[in-house]
């Protein structure tokens, strides 16, 4: 030893106890099996190899930077795909709740109450049972037609068979105050018989056209098809890839920085599971109440069932109102989720000054 130098065992020579540099080959070794750990990475596969660490240099930043992206590009797909998923069942719930299933229950009860009243337009004299079924049946299609039943034509086919039944009644009237067996009788109640159940154009026959269109529309609203079936399945599985990294990614964090727990990618998975869970909840009591609804309105309903039917339609479409305006916390709570995410790694990323591409 001469000068405070130290002989090393291959022959290189140090001073002060410092280590020697690696030789080339054993720095170029490193930098080798440095670059097949990120080439044999899934992650580095799938999102591209950015920008590659300098030769014998640490791959902690990259690995980082490929996580993040994955993270970030992850919640994105996530958050579109679960919003419009979650529309596409509950958009339709509360127009049927507020409009399509009331219309079917209006014309319904229309259709009952003229039926009621053909039976007693036999009557020798004008009676108030008559005139009692006239007016209900003139208010369900006024309550129909505020139901906006379908649209510009459905309001007009209304408006129409409201002045049918309007001359319906008149001409009923006025065959009751005609003597027995006259033959002006005869004339205005069959004149009052064809303007009701005319095969073609009598009322209805309009209101039947109008129950077929307007139970169609509620068949429509309620079906959960193929589309939605495949939107749900994707929306699952970007969750399910979602969780993977975050859960691959909390455990890359505890192995290169010794660091347990990552508060915020916890709360990102807390915040994903949750959501998840609460907005697939709200779905399946959502589709279950539609399908009870097109159910029960499938079918013709007359007199006292159509007011259990009310009741037990406002009991299956309770709370759709609420559920449907929760679409935009799935909105909001994927901001939260990418804020999350990007907070997470970011103190990491800034420790070893990592620059974007």
């Amino acid at each position: 030893m001469k000068g405070g130098e130290v002989t090393r065992a291959g022959g290189g020579r140090g001073t002060g106890g410092s280590r020697a540099p690696w030789p080339p080959r054993r720095r170029a070794r490193a930098a080798d099996a440095a670059s097949a750990r990120a080439d044999r990475n899934p992650l580095t596969r799938l999102l591209g190899p950015g920008r590659r660490p300098p030769e014998g240099g640490s791959t902690t930043a990259y690995d980082l930077a490929v996580r993040r992206r994955l993270l970030l590009g992850l919640s994105v797909l996530l958050t579109l795909s679960l919003f419009l998923s979650y529309q596409g069942v509950h958009g339709d719930a509360d127009p049927l709740r507020t409009a399509s299933a009331p219309a079917v229950l209006s014309l319904d009860t229309a259709q009952y109450a003229l039926a009621q009243a053909q039976r007693d337009a036999g009557a020798a004299a004008p009676t108030s049972d008559f005139q009692k079924q006239i007016s209900v049946a003139a208010h369900s299609l006024a309550a129909a037609a505020g139901d906006d039943v379908g649209g510009p034509a459905g309001r007009q086919a209304l408006l129409t068979v409201a002045g049918l039944i309007t001359v319906y009644a008149v001409k009923v009237q006025q065959s009751q105050l005609q003597p027995d067996e006259d033959v002006l009788r005869k004339a205005y109640r069959g004149y009052a018989t064809s303007i009701l159940s005319d095969d073609g154009s009598g009322i209805q026959a309009r209101l039947t056209v109008l129950q077929r269109q307007q139970r169609a529309a509620v068949h429509r609203q309620t079906s959960f098809g193929r589309l939605l079936w495949l939107a749900w399945t994707v929306t699952l599985l970007l969750a399910l890839a979602l969780a993977a990294a975050l859960v691959e990614t909390q455990l890359f964090l505890r192995r290169r920085f010794r660091r347990r727990y990552n508060r915020h990618l916890i709360a990102a998975g807390v915040l994903l599971l949750g959501g998840v869970a609460v907005t697939v909840l709200f779905t399946v009591w959502t589709q279950q109440g539609m399908a009870d609804t097109r159910a029960l309105l499938g079918r013709g309903l007359g007199g006292p069932d159509i007011t259990d039917a009310r009741r037990d339609t406002a009991s299956y479409l309770a709370h759709t109102g609420f559920r449907a305006a929760a679409a935009v916390w799935i909105l909001i709570g994927g901001v939260l989720l990418m804020a999350l995410a990007e907070t997470g790694l970011r103190r990491h990323i800034d420790d070893y000054r990592f620059l974007p591409r």
